[in-house]
């Protein structure tokens, strides 16, 4: 997975936060609350947070394959 390691606005550090807040989201917490504990206060950040798609495993599972 390519997590941003800084918030493009600010340059603040979000992508440390990034698992703990997958797998706490993926277990039904409120994204808001989840958030929140995590100390990401920043509406900039938080999209970083939000926002992001995880690709990656789609990207290497087509690399290198010739049709």
């Amino acid at each position: 997975m390519i997590v941003p390691v800084r918030c493009f606005s600010c340059g603040k550090v979000v992508g440390g936060h990034y698992e703990e807040f997958r797998k706490r989201t993926e277990r039904g917490e409120s994204t808001g609350k989840v958030l929140d504990d995590l100390g990401v206060a920043r509406y900039c950040c938080r999209r970083m947070l939000f926002s992001h798609v995880d690709f990656i495993d789609e990207i290497t599972r087509h690399k290198g394959v010739k049709q």
